[in-house]
């Protein structure tokens, strides 16, 4: 089962002034969502949200939904968070059976910037995908896709069909899509222009 499991209870108030009477209580107010069912106002204690958001390992993946002795397991969809103080303010919970076929965003990493020859002539990196989505069971949503960026040179572009994804785990996008390459800098540009001026002179 997963890992973090958050202890909610149902808000009877709903609306602006039920989300601002539950956070005056110390609470995070959010949603449950999905399933086939009703959705159905929920909120989890403050200081119990913040410790399962700061895991790193509550939106976008699996955890279990416990509201006395009844346990769900559910996705975070999304979690919003105050502009000024920062603070969780509202969240989204999706009903899922645990091996239900879902579709999820996944965040892209990159590895081994050093290795790459096009980086090291001072090409730029450029992201056009942050995240990809995969299909996959609710219980085997990867923690990250991993990008090794070794032996690329200026000009070459990871497609999405090219990314290494767990077993069970496929792209739910189209396979041609890049989700990097190595540009051309500024600094690389100037310097191949200074080199063929050079060469020009040379000749003259």
């Amino acid at each position: 089962m997963a890992e973090i499991i958050l202890n909610v209870e149902v808000r009877e108030q709903t609306g602006t002034g039920g989300a601002r009477s539950t956070r005056r209580d110390g609470k995070v107010p959010g949603i449950l969502y999905g399933g086939n069912k009703d959705p159905v106002a929920i909120a989890v204690k403050s200081n119990e949200f913040r410790k399962a958001l700061y895991t790193g390992k509550l939106l976008g993946h699996l955890v279990t939904l416990k509201y006395g002795s009844e346990t769900q397991p559910v996705i975070a969809k999304a979690v919003d968070m105050h502009p000024v103080t920062d603070e969780p303010w509202h969240f989204d919970l999706y009903r899922v059976d645990e091996h239900q076929q879902i579709k999820i965003d996944v965040t892209v990493h990159f590895a081994n910037e050093d290795a790459s020859p096009g980086l090291k002539r001072g090409g730029t990196l450029g992201v056009t995908l942050h995240a990809v989505t995969v299909s996959c069971h609710a219980d085997s949503i990867p923690e990250e896709i991993v990008v090794d960026l070794t032996g690329l040179e200026i000009g070459d572009a990871v497609r999405v069909s090219e990314l290494k994804l767990p077993a069970g785990v496929t792209a739910a996008v189209d396979g041609d899509l890049v989700v990097a390459s190595i540009t051309t800098s500024k600094a690389v540009t100037e310097e191949a222009e200074g080199e063929a001026t050079t060469e020009e002179a040379g000749e003259d």
